[in-house]
């Protein structure tokens, strides 16, 4: 284990479970993504052994054939395979919110149908809100549903940004119903439609047009959703009911936020230990650079935030655990160790020096990772909003 971003209290169990996945990381991510990043490949050696591992089912309850474990057993995975390679990670992202959101929201049949070929992975989600014209105004949503004579749904319209688009066989997306509601959150329906991996029309009315090329997040697919004309089951439906759906993704995307903190710990983490070894091998003026007091100001710096987004990411996790409402600690965690993973990433760049802009040297990939961070599952300036009206609430005179 690091010296950094130990977390105290953990069982027995949690503690194998965790040095396990470093153990993985070290000897099967870390030597293979420099080529995997550099040809925009998909792992799929490293996502079978991920399968065998049981990473796919951590979550899931052991009645369907996973292994049950908490949400920060969870995020201390999740933040080694960062600390890997960020791309690793996302393969879990949306599948863990996906499984989530069924484990909670859904039907018994749908639980029974999808959860135990979810726990090994044979079944892959992806997670849909966003559309080419919105991200954060999840209100706005264009793409509708509409009820058929027959009990069906007809659906069209255009999603954007589905991490795990083409790989995934599972999406859970949200669109608009005509529930009559008098307001717009309550027109909103999640459906689980299931499809073959590939690119193209992978279903009768579904379209995936390809891979978005990225600044970085390389190795994982990005991709678009096209409805046109695709035609829905109700029981394709979540928990049977419509019109639940943006309550139902927004509980998927407070778990969602304790894992992009612990993907941000994971890379500030890895940044850092880049920073501080090449501090103490690179000599200017007859001595190592780290002993140069602006060098290692910087390192005290980096690993105070590296710690203090450690220990805000454990305690969200926690909070949700243990059944407490975590919105604001989610929050708090995902806006403040994403904007600490950016600053630890930079300041790493910097002690790198002209050999940071090098595509030989790790620090160079995590400059074009962490930005995502700052993003995916709501922007900083979305969670300054959701943690004032919670405190305003609070404090209120």
């Amino acid at each position: 284990m690091t010296k950094l971003a130990q977390t105290v209290g953990l069982t027995e169990l949690q503690t194998e479970i965790v040095a396990t996945v470093r153990q993985f990381v070290e000897k099967e991510v870390i030597p293979n993504a420099p080529e995997l990043e550099r040809t925009d490949s998909y792992p799929q050696a490293i996502v079978d052994q991920m399968r065998e591992m049981g990473l796919f089912g951590l979550m899931i309850p052991a009645e369907y054939g996973g292994l049950g474990e908490s949400l920060l057993t969870y995020a201390l995975c999740v933040e080694e395979l960062a600390r890997g390679w960020m791309s690793i990670s996302g393969v879990l992202n949306t599948h863990f919110i996906v499984a989530y959101m069924v484990r909670q929201h859904g039907t018994d049949a749908q639980k029974q149908r999808l959860l135990p070929r979810m726990a090994t992975g044979e079944v892959r989600g992806a997670f849909s809100m966003s559309e080419p014209e919105l991200g954060s105004d999840v209100a706005a949503i264009r793409t509708r549903a509409e009820r058929n004579s027959d009990g069906t749904y007809t659906i069209n319209g255009q999603k954007m940004w589905l991490t795990n688009g083409g790989s995934s066989t599972l999406v859970a997306t949200l669109v608009r119903t005509d529930e009559g509601a008098d307001t717009p959150h309550r027109n909103l329906t999640a459906f689980l439609i299931e499809k073959p991996v590939g690119f193209g029309e992978v279903a009768p009315g579904l379209v995936i047009p390809g891979k978005i090329d990225k600044l970085g997040y390389k190795g994982i697919d990005t991709t678009e959703f096209i409805f046109d004309g695709y035609v829905a089951s109700a029981d394709d439906i979540l928990g049977g009911v419509p019109g639940q759906g943006f309550y139902q993704m927004m509980d998927g995307i407070e778990v969602g936020r304790v894992n992009v903190s612990a993907r941000a710990c994971g890379v500030a983490l890895r940044a850092f230990e880049l920073g501080v070894r090449y501090a103490q091998q690179r000599h200017t003026f007859g001595k190592p650079i780290a002993e140069h007091q602006a060098i290692a100001f910087q390192i005290a710096e980096m690993a105070t935030k590296v710690e203090a987004a450690h220990l805000m990411m454990v305690n969200a996790a926690r909070l949700k655990d243990s059944g407490e409402r975590n919105d604001v600690a989610a929050g708090m965690a995902k806006y403040m160790a994403s904007e600490f993973c950016s600053e630890v990433t930079q300041q790493s760049f910097r002690i790198h020096g002209g050999y940071g802009y090098s595509k030989e040297y790790e620090i160079e990939r995590l400059m074009r990772d962490a930005p995502f961070l700052l993003i995916g599952e709501g922007t900083s300036e979305i969670q300054k909003q959701i943690i004032s009206k919670r405190l305003l609430a609070e404090y209120r005179v």
